[in-house]
């Protein structure tokens, strides 16, 4: 089976187009290695899948005949992922809510304030 096809039946991406597009943009990888969309995939084959700035380790079980429901999948495939990935998930998530989106605007009069207050810690730490 190919290996966009293979991602979408066991439910990693949502269509097929996309499994293509992330074989496309070097997202997925067999074994350590770059893969085309129409590689075929065997049994025992270890997929890295690049998804939401999280590297997925995917071993290959079992090939599905077509897509399956949400509950059999653990019959294909095991996820191998680290933990470590998901913790990484989180820091980046509470890093982001720091910052202000680009294009917002002036700072505000607490931004203002807090930046007051760092250069003024900052001059204190230095006397």
């Amino acid at each position: 089976m190919r290996i966009d096809k293979y991602l979408w039946c066991i439910r990693i991406f949502k269509t097929r187009n996309i499994a293509t597009e992330a074989c496309k943009k070097g997202q997925v990888k067999i074994n350590g290695t770059n893969t085309k969309p129409s590689k075929e995939v065997f049994g025992h084959e270890l997929i890295t899948v690049r998804k939401n700035q999280i590297n997925y380790q995917i071993e290959v079980l079992d090939i599905p005949e077509s897509r399956v429901g949400a509950k059999l999948v653990d019959l294909y495939r095991k996820d191998k992922t680290p933990k470590e990935e998901f913790e990484k998930l989180d820091l980046l998530k509470y890093s982001k809510d720091y910052y202000r989106k680009k294009g917002t605007g002036r700072p505000t009069k607490k931004d203002r304030r807090d930046i007051d207050e760092y250069y003024d810690s900052s001059e204190q730490d230095t006397i």
